[in-house]
């Protein structure tokens, strides 16, 4: 009697769909409340610095796991900090293993951003979509890897508003993820890179100059591999023309 279908689509109350985003925003006025914000800067690490990099040669791993940890949350949050554990990643771990660690846990925060937004709204704003709102969310959906991987390496939006966009299109999650972390990598390397010397800047007294990264040889090879990320789209597009012209000359 009245037995669910093993595929049946799962429906949720709006006070499930709309909870994981509001524990969410919970945590970000939770952050502001208690001025979390007020030690992601470069005074506070410099004032703790020895202190940080004491539970890092002291706790290895266990350090790495924390930052990581630490990073998700204040990415999940949509907190202002996240290119400043950039940059703290490679002062504390180095260049490679502090920005390893920093993708790990961009990648984990924004993907549970990606799902608390589906969850509340993916399926309702996608039904309502029409018009030019659906034809993006088409156009979008058709090549999202290598959409989603353009806006991960080149910053031309807010990171948590990237987290958000793909929640409303129809991408899998494996290739929201996929895309985020490979997109992510380049850049996250060069703050990481950047972040390693601060001790020498904390100790002459200076200021970490952040203009660097709008200079041609820092954004350059980024657009670049924009570019070369976006020829699997311009491909599929000129064949599908291509196919569509071989049709009609078929049928003339």
């Amino acid at each position: 009697m009245g037995q669910k279908k093993d595929n049946a689509p799962v429906r949720r109350g709006p006070v499930r769909r709309l909870a994981p985003l509001v524990l969410l925003l919970l945590g970000l006025g939770a952050g502001y409340a208690m001025g979390w914000h007020d030690y992601l800067n470069f005074e506070s690490l410099k004032e703790n610095r020895v202190l940080l990099q004491a539970v890092v040669a002291d706790y290895g791993l266990v350090a790495i796991a924390g930052f990581v940890a630490l990073y998700a949350l204040v990415v999940a949050l949509s907190f202002p900090g996240g290119s400043f554990l950039t940059l703290a990643s490679g002062f504390l771990f180095g260049t490679w293993l502090g920005g390893i660690s920093a993708v790990f846990g961009a990648t984990l925060g924004a993907t549970a951003v990606f799902l608390a937004a589906r969850t509340a709204f993916g399926d309702s704003l996608r039904a309502k979509a029409q018009g030019h709102l659906e034809k993006m969310s088409q156009g979008f959906e058709r090549d999202a890897f290598s959409w989603l991987l353009v806006l991960r390496l080149v910053p031309l939006f807010p990171f948590f508003l990237v987290n958000l966009v793909p929640a409303v299109t129809k991408i899998g999650l494996n290739s929201y993820v996929v895309a985020t972390f490979i997109g992510i990598l380049p850049g996250t390397f060069v703050y990481a890179s950047i972040g390693r010397g601060f001790g020498v800047l904390f100790d002459q007294g200076r200021t970490p100059d952040l203009s660097v990264f709008s200079r041609a040889e820092i954004l350059l090879p980024l657009i670049g591999l924009a570019g070369l990320s976006l020829v699997p789209v311009v491909y599929r597009r000129f064949a599908s023309r291509n196919s569509h012209d071989t049709h009609q000359d078929t049928q003339s």
